[in-house]
């Protein structure tokens, strides 16, 4: 069984900066890829930016292109979101996600395991 803690989450004005981190642990994790979501209050759960866990392939969405970095660490097991120029449109519960297989990469349904998530507030 895969667990999945993410980290860094908090309040930051506009235009800061914030750096989240995801440990995954488990004697199956071998992820095709691990990604984040996030949910803000009264809306669906949404795409934020994946990376393929061997190659490094990166995927965005396009409002957090240029501003959001996702990175990993495959000896920590651990995956990061670099998140500059915060707006406070960014404020939403981040999630952590890791998935099995290379379909719906960019679906919140294609993902096989979720962390608790951490709440990221961006005030104006």
């Amino acid at each position: 069984q895969v667990q999945l803690v993410e980290s860094g989450g908090g309040l930051v004005q506009a235009g800061g900066s914030l750096r989240l981190s995801c440990a995954a642990s488990g004697r199956t994790f071998s992820p095709y890829a691990m990604g984040w979501f996030r949910q803000a209050p009264g809306k669906e759960r949404e795409f934020v930016a994946t990376i393929t866990w061997s190659g490094g392939m990166t995927y965005y969405a396009d409002s957090v292109k240029g501003r959001f970095t996702i990175s990993r660490d495959n000896a920590e097991n651990t995956v990061y979101l670099q998140m500059n120029s915060l707006k406070p449109e960014d404020t939403a519960v981040y999630y952590c996600a890791g998935k099995r297989t290379s379909f719906s990469i960019t679906r919140t349904q294609g993902y096989d395991y979720w962390g608790q998530g951490t709440q990221v507030t961006v005030s104006s």
